[in-house]
């Protein structure tokens, strides 16, 4: 069952073939996590997607107010079973079908679809995660870089190459082969004690979690922090790397080619996660 401009139903007929998030990829959508009563982070996910929505030019409803949205969230996580399990959630916002690239109409509609996940919290794995440059295309950083939107070609060409060389993930880079993010999350460089990640400004996603992180680690005393771009290079030299995003919190990669990481920062920070989402419930 899925949310469907606030009717219930389990005809995806519903959505039609003119859809413009369909046709045009013209949507923009959150993927948040609901763990034991709590939609995690919900408030940074609103104001990303409102942010989102402006700089795609699409008109807000009146009604798109944070209580609205939750509570059409909630309606389909009760009418799927899940109000009290710990599920992943994709709220997508698409313009109103009518003309080609130029949009006629106005209005938006939005749709809302859960799932069920295995794990409950965040929690740390430890199985091997090996990554390599995707260097096939290239990210061109711009404001729409940042955003969560259809346009996912890159992610989804990035993802079969991953599978196709047995690796657990990708990184991509931009235009100017900086590395900039993962397929599936932002990306941090812990050298020392110092810990880095890409600035907003070389193209890489406006991660939820990102924000999430760069608050934990101003909490440690031991290491500084710096938002700067990351060259390839710096992956070999580098102590520690780790991906963040919503859904799995904190994933350490223990190697790139031929370096293996450690992951004693990961833990660290985790730990400081799960503390902030028990205080936040």
């Amino acid at each position: 069952m899925i949310n469907f401009n606030g009717n219930i139903t389990d005809n995806l007929n519903s959505i039609s073939i003119n859809n413009r998030g369909l046709a045009y990829g013209d949507a923009v959508f959150e993927t948040l996590k609901y763990s034991h009563g709590n939609l995690l982070f919900w408030e940074d996910h609103y104001f990303r997607l409102m942010a989102s929505m402006r700089i795609m030019r699409m008109e807000i409803p009146m009604n798109f107010t944070m209580e609205f949205l939750e509570s059409e969230i909630q309606k389909i996580l009760v009418e799927n079973e899940l109000s009290n399990k710990t599920s992943r959630i994709k709220l997508t916002v698409f313009r109103g079908e009518g003309g080609l690239y130029k949009p006629t109409s106005k209005e938006v509609g939005y749709v809302i679809a859960v799932s069920p996940l295995e794990v409950d919290f965040y929690l740390m794995n430890d199985a091997p995660y090996e990554v390599d440059l995707f260097k096939d295309f290239y990210v061109a950083p711009s404001l729409l870089s940042t955003l969560k939107t259809n346009n996912k070609a890159i992610n989804v060409v990035g993802s079969v190459y991953a599978e196709e060389n047995n690796l657990q993930n990708a990184l991509l880079l931009n235009t100017d082969k900086k590395v900039i993010e993962a397929l599936n999350g932002n990306i941090f460089l812990v050298k020392g004690t110092t810990i880095k990640t890409p600035p907003l400004a070389d193209g890489c996603l406006k991660g939820v979690m990102r924000k999430q992180i760069i608050e934990l680690i101003a909490q440690l005393p031991d290491y500084t922090f710096e938002e700067e771009s990351i060259s390839p290079f710096e992956l070999q030299k580098a102590d520690e790397l780790f991906i963040t995003n919503v859904i799995t919190g904190i994933q350490p990669i223990s190697k790139y080619r031929k370096k293996e990481f450690t992951n004693s920062v990961s833990k660290i920070l985790l730990q400081k996660l799960q503390v902030k989402i028990r205080l936040s419930s």
